[in-house]
């Protein structure tokens, strides 16, 4: 299960045979069952995640009691409630498996280990936490200016395998509408 994670780190970071070996110990092989908790709000989120394969979502409930999907991620990469891993604070996000899914996990206290002995995951995290800042940038951008058409068709063509892997609630939901106005949306794109 390691090696996709080090195929990851790999096409940008040149690491040693120590560091790789040190990655391979620090991060845990955890395979979970579809529709499982992983973290749960209210509490700190206890380990950063590398989704070899499966798909995994971030969700909230809003003040009427709604689940809002916030992220789901497609393998290879990395999910957590960043904010709330890094400070150790308590979130407000709840991490579930949408799939069976084969992840890596690494807890915050040896992430930093991880990062303070090895310079090129010290490399590769901060490129990690850049693309991340940018994702995040650019789905505020896209959520406040594209309608809710041009944000399924770029759903469509950016992640596809999202659309057969996650149930249509979780995707309405990620997309910012109801599923009502998704499935309307789908059969425009349909014909």
């Amino acid at each position: 299960m390691h090696n996709r994670l080090i195929q990851l780190i790999t096409q940008s970071t040149v690491l040693s045979d120590l560091e790789r070996d040190m990655c391979i110990s620090y991060f845990d092989p955890v395979p979970y069952p579809k529709n499982r908790i992983l973290e749960e709000e209210g509490k700190i989120p206890a380990y950063l995640y590398f989704v070899v394969s499966g798909f995994v979502r971030l969700f909230h409930y809003n003040d009427k009691g709604d689940e809002v999907t916030t992220h789901i991620n497609c393998p290879p990469g990395f999910i957590t409630s960043y904010t709330n891993f890094v400070n150790q604070t308590k979130s407000e996000e709840n991490l579930e498996s949408i799939t069976e899914c084969e992840l890596l996990r690494i807890s915050k206290t040896n992430l930093d280990l991880l990062i303070q002995q090895s310079p090129a995951f010290k490399e590769f995290s901060f490129r990690v936490f850049q693309q991340s800042l940018s994702y995040n940038e650019k789905r505020s951008k896209e959520l406040a200016t594209l309608s809710a058409e041009q944000r399924y068709l770029k759903l469509m063509s950016e992640y596809p395998q999202i659309l057969h892997n996650a149930p249509m609630q979780y995707i309405a939901s990620f997309l910012g509408m109801n599923p009502k106005s998704l499935s309307r949306i789908r059969k425009q794109v349909i014909r």
